[in-house]
């Protein structure tokens, strides 16, 4: 049976943290930053945890580069 491949879209976009959750950056960072606050810009800087099913949908598709 051949090997697993990593899902390349996904390990650009998430990271799996020590304790093994999916962590993805922040959405509304990438561009127009000029109109938002800087109360929301500073929001935004943190990365968020995914979870539920969606996580687990995650993990396992980066499971081969782990």
């Amino acid at each position: 049976m051949p090997k697993q491949k990593t899902h390349k879209g996904i390990k650009r976009r998430f990271k799996v943290t020590a304790s093994g959750k999916a962590k993805h950056r922040s959405a509304y960072r990438g561009h127009l930053l000029s109109h938002k606050s800087p109360k929301r810009k500073r929001g935004l800087r943190q990365d968020g945890v995914v979870d539920g099913a969606e996580a687990k949908k995650i993990i396992e598709a980066l499971r081969p580069c782990m």
